[in-house]
């Protein structure tokens, strides 16, 4: 079993920046890919952004605002994000795809609310 835990959510302004932070713990094999995603109230959850040996992917819409990085030392996964606007509003999930054989975890996600 892989544990996911996110921190850092809350809420910003318009322009402001916030950094999440994913730690994965447990049964830690082959994490293939790391990433986070969000669902907004009455949307569907989409992708913001994932990283994959040494490959990044983002959503147009946080291209150029939104930086993931990971650390494997630590297992964790970061999304910094910049320049953040009110359609950003959302909770926030980090995804992992790991595990023997593969599968897909979840972490509980994070709040995170920008002001207008």
């Amino acid at each position: 079993q892989v544990q996911l835990v996110e921190s850092g959510g809350g809420l910003v302004q318009t322009g402001g920046s916030l950094r999440l932070s994913c730690a994965a713990s447990g049964r830690i094999v082959s994490i293939r890919a790391m990433g986070w995603y969000r669902q907004a109230p009455g949307k569907q959850r989409e992708l913001v952004a994932v990283t994959s040996g040494g490959n990044t992917n983002y959503a147009d819409s946080v291209k150029g605002r939104f930086t993931i990085s990971r650390d494997n030392a630590k297992n964790t996964v970061y999304l910094q994000m910049n320049s953040l606007k009110p359609e950003d509003t959302a909770v926030y999930y980090c995804h992992a795809v790991a595990g023997i054989p593969l599968d897909n975890h979840w972490g509980q996600g994070t709040q995170v609310t920008v002001s207008s």
